[in-house]
């Protein structure tokens, strides 16, 4: 994303935030908005003049709020029309770029409204196990990312699978991300968990170890690696019994193997 379409999502993300400020009923209000910023996006991917419309810098950024007003006024909330009035009002780099913040604020808006229920911390954990079971079948993968059938068909498996089983903006948020995939369904739960995780200022550790973590275990290492990097740490973990003991932990591109497998490996090396 350039430069322009940076400071555009920043203001866009600000107008959300302003306008979720003033709301009474915030969770209500910011997971509505979430909801109808993302069926905004559906609209726009099928209809190319209405996009090209939003983005035509050759007309004033008040000309363009106003075709807002006309399309969507009385049809979405006061929160998502003025989100979208805001965005329509910057000049993006391209129209991909002002779909795709879109989507973000959406995704913004819907964690927003779990953090005021305080459901923040189980629905990043929901994305992650997601992605985790949807990474480990391939035949769901598959049938994530099939683009021969309808976007509409796809989200009502996910429903499907997802019902009983997650909260109702964990559900949204994965059927959103897999009609509209720009990466393999269990990349795109991972993401989304990351984003819910940088919402309470928190960054994320990938741990896999070769048997479940305790409570004690995983307390314990949350404890350390938030003294390591000076912030909260979000534990992420995965059994791998290939790893015949020990953990292997990821936080962004540094990993630390203290697997036992990790250490034959480096024996093996140092024989070589």
């Amino acid at each position: 994303m350039y430069a322009a379409s940076r400071e555009a999502l920043a203001h866009t993300t600000s107008a959300l935030e302003s306008s979720l400020g003033e709301a009474s009923g915030t969770a209500a209000a910011a997971a509505q908005a979430g909801e109808q910023l993302l069926a905004v996006v559906d609209l726009l991917d099928t209809n190319r003049d209405l996009r090209v419309q939003f983005t035509d810098t050759s007309a004033t950024p008040e000309r363009r709020a106003s075709l807002v007003d006309t399309v969507f006024g009385g049809k979405i909330s006061r929160e998502a029309l003025d989100t979208l009035k805001a965005a329509v009002s910057q000049d993006w780099s391209s129209t991909s770029d002002l779909l795709n913040s879109l989507v973000h604020v959406g995704r913004i808006a819907l964690l927003r409204a779990a953090a005021e229920q305080d459901q923040l911390q189980t629905v990043e954990d929901e994305l992650f196990r997601l992605g985790r079971i949807t990474a480990s079948s391939p035949e769901l993968e598959q049938a994530l990312s099939d683009r021969t059938r309808p976007a509409s068909a796809t989200r009502d498996l996910l429903r499907r699978l997802l019902y009983g089983k997650a909260t109702a903006i964990t559900e949204t948020l994965a059927a959103q991300a897999v009609s509209r995939a720009r990466q393999a369904p269990a990349n795109e739960f991972a993401s989304l968990s990351q984003l819910a995780a940088e919402q309470s200022d928190r960054t994320v550790a990938h741990v896999r170890s070769a048997a479940p973590l305790t409570d004690g275990q995983h307390d314990r290492l949350a404890s350390a690696l938030t003294r390591i990097y000076g912030k909260p740490i979000a534990i992420h973990s995965e059994v791998e019994p290939g790893l015949l003991g020990g953990l292997v932990v990821s936080v962004g591109d540094e990993v630390i193997d203290g697997s036992a497998q990790g250490r034959l490996t480096q024996l093996r090396k140092a024989l070589k």
